[in-house]
């Protein structure tokens, strides 16, 4: 059964049903379930959380939307906690990093050499313990390639990606599978659609981004007013990549868990 490969289920949206949300995944037949800290203030949750699921693994980094509220010294703190669990199987990426250009703040000097310096830093720290990376690209795709291509590391997943054809052949033949999520599932996300029929199956994987980008079919919470998406979801996006390859759904799932293991090869020795 699938695998997510991107699930923050650290985050506050699953704190009143966190473990009923890991049962609920478990019973929907999802086997591996990765959990991407976002800043140093997490880095034990996400690993303490991974370690106490059967399916669970996780990956440390500093998040770009959370680079402006970090310090310096917190890429230090990094290469501590990379040191002292290096050996832990369920540890299997340097993630969430990359580049955000979305957020108008963002694309501006400081914060947009700040994001660098700690992107390529924390480059520098994926290749130096041997570890994949779970890249957050949104609308950064030229940049992200020239910081991956000047660092050089052992690829992993670019999550949630929405660039062009072109550009995602870059990422692959950097040794990057590309993930699909919820997205996919709207039929007006026209380009992420293309790319999920086009690129060949065994490139993608699947995730759902927890609590983020629910797919369409999730409905209002009457608590909370929003949409929360989760891990068993990923179950249904793989029925819908299916359906828009016009392939069969043990295809879909047999094959991206293959490339989940492929690109992050801790994955393949979890309980």
């Amino acid at each position: 059964m699938p695998f997510d490969t991107h699930c923050h289920l650290d985050a506050k949206e699953f704190d009143h049903d966190r473990d009923q949300t890991i049962a609920s995944a478990c019973s929907a037949g999802v086997t591996r379930i990765v959990v991407p800290a976002v800043e140093t203030q997490n880095f034990d949750t996400v690993r303490l959380l991974a370690n106490r699921m059967p399916t669970g693994a996780y990956a440390l980094g500093i998040h770009p939307l959370f680079v402006e509220r970090s310090r310096i010294e917190d890429i230090d703190v990094l290469r501590q906690h990379l040191e002292q669990y290096r050996h832990d199987p369920k540890l299997v990426a340097v993630g969430e990093i990359g580049l955000d250009l979305f957020e108008p703040h963002l694309k501006q000097a400081p914060l947009l050499d700040k994001q660098i310096d700690f992107f390529k830093a924390q480059l520098v720290l994926a290749k130096t313990f041997e570890l994949p990376v779970i890249l957050h690209v949104r609308r950064a795709q030229d940049l992200v390639l020239k910081y991956l291509r000047q660092v050089g590391v052992s690829g992993g997943i670019a999550h949630a990606f929405n660039g062009s054809f072109q550009q995602a052949q870059q990422f692959i033949n950097l040794g990057f599978a590309l993930g699909m999520g919820g997205a996919l599932t709207y039929t007006r996300a026209l380009q992420i659609r293309r790319l999920a029929t086009t690129i060949d199956l065994k490139h993608l994987v699947l995730e759902t981004d927890s609590p983020d980008i629910p797919p369409e079919w999730v409905e209002l919470d009457s608590k909370t007013g929003k949409r929360r998406n989760s891990p068993d979801q990923v179950i249904k996006i793989a029925q819908v990549l299916a359906k828009l390859r016009q392939c069969d759904v043990l295809d879909v799932i047999s094959t991206t868990n293959q490339t989940a293991i492929n690109v992050l090869p801790r994955l393949k020795n979890l309980n």
